[in-house]
């Protein structure tokens, strides 16, 4: 094998593997890329899950002031038609 020839399989061969290099270079590229996107994704939905909790919270202590306003209207609305009757049956 000639010195030229032997100079043109090394440059070939360097020729690869810069291609090869550069196609790995590229991959980790894309990686990042979508590593990256999901960080983002994850950052986002981290934020939604706190307003979710806020929400949450917020629904629950609605809830329960609600429930107390009818428990209070239903001790009102008994103590009311206690007091009709009453009226009705001392008219009797």
């Amino acid at each position: 094998m000639s010195e030229t020839d032997s100079i043109e399989i090394a440059s070939r061969r360097l020729s690869a593997a810069l291609d090869a290099l550069e196609e790995a270079a590229e991959h980790r590229r894309q990686a990042d890329r979508t590593e990256d996107a999901l960080a983002s994704q994850i950052h986002a939905l981290g934020a939604d899950r706190a307003r979710l909790v806020g929400e949450l919270d917020e629904s629950a202590a609605r809830t329960r002031a609600l429930e107390g306003a009818n428990r209070d209207v239903t001790q009102r609305l008994a103590a009311a038609i206690e007091t009709i009757r009453n009226v009705l049956s001392s008219e009797d």
